[in-house]
């Protein structure tokens, strides 16, 4: 059953400056700048800055309008949240037996991996575009993961676990990786 008007609004915390056109978002805060597209979803989006918040509307929408609002409307969320604080992820290095080497290069734009399962092969993870990675301080085989887009942040934590993936062997035996162990905002 369709229903005549779904609507999501989302408050908009001050110190940051938000501009909408034909669905197309930017928003600006402490941290930086984020854009984002909806050109491609119908959702009727309006700013009010008199009492600092974003309204989304779908007019007739079915299962998949309502669900595509939803979507749009956890997006901004994200883009708040990333311009206000940022986004970090933490990655845990696991083996059984030989130790995974990783050294960041270029000021932590670029990984590379060292001594996966004994192999002498040197894999190297390009970061996305405003993403840093960094080693922990606290933790001796942790990997921080950190940027404002929270989209960028976890395809870079998905190509460092991607690199190393066991292959020709039983995944159930040979658990050796990098894993993503935390999610969570920058503090």
């Amino acid at each position: 059953m369709k229903s005549i008007l779904s609507t999501r609004t989302i408050d908009l915390p001050k110190g940051i400056k938000i501009k909408e056109s034909s669905r197309k978002i930017e928003i600006s805060g402490p941290k930086g700048v984020l854009f984002r597209d909806f050109g491609h979803i119908l959702v009727d989006m309006k700013i009010e800055k008199k009492e600092r918040k974003l309204n989304l509307k779908v007019w007739h929408g079915n299962k998949k309008k309502i669900a595509s609002l939803n979507t749009v409307s956890t997006s901004i969320s994200n883009l708040i949240t990333g311009v206000m604080v940022g986004f970090e992820y933490e990655m845990r290095f696991v083996y059984a037996h030989f130790p995974i080497n990783a050294a960041i290069i270029d000021g932590g734009k670029i990984l590379e991996i060292r001594n996966f399962l004994g192999e002498k092969k040197i894999r190297k993870v390009f970061m996305a575009e405003g993403v840093l990675c960094i080693k922990s301080e606290k933790v001796k085989d942790e990997l921080i993961i950190r940027g404002n887009d929270v989209d960028l942040v976890s395809i870079s934590a998905a190509s460092i676990h991607r690199a190393c993936l066991v292959k020709k062997k039983d995944i159930r035996k040979f658990l050796d990786g990098i894993y993503v162990s935390k999610k969570s905002i920058i503090n």
